[in-house]
């Protein structure tokens, strides 16, 4: 099991969690904790995709030019966008 990092990569409107472009959270499944802070709305939706990338699992779409395992998720407020950026470390 690894590490997962995720990235606030791009914010628009007004986020009610306050998460801002270079927030990071990294999920340590060996110790079952997570460092930083993260929406809880946002943590929700992208708890699948989190969980895939940290057990080794294919995630559609998850990987980029350098060959590295790497996402884009998007907040669940359609009308205050946050992207974020998960990344297998």
């Amino acid at each position: 099991m690894s590490k997962v990092r995720v990235r606030v990569i791009s914010q628009e409107g007004h986020c009610s969690a306050g998460q801002r472009v270079g927030d990071e959270a990294v999920f340590d499944w060996s110790t079952h904790e997570i460092e930083g802070r993260i929406c809880l709305h946002a943590l929700y939706s992208m708890m699948p995709k989190i969980y895939a990338l940290a057990h080794g699992a294919d995630v559609a779409f998850a990987v980029n030019d350098e060959g590295a395992s790497v996402a884009r998720h998007a907040c669940p407020d359609g009308y205050n966008p946050v992207i974020y950026e998960l990344e297998l470390v």
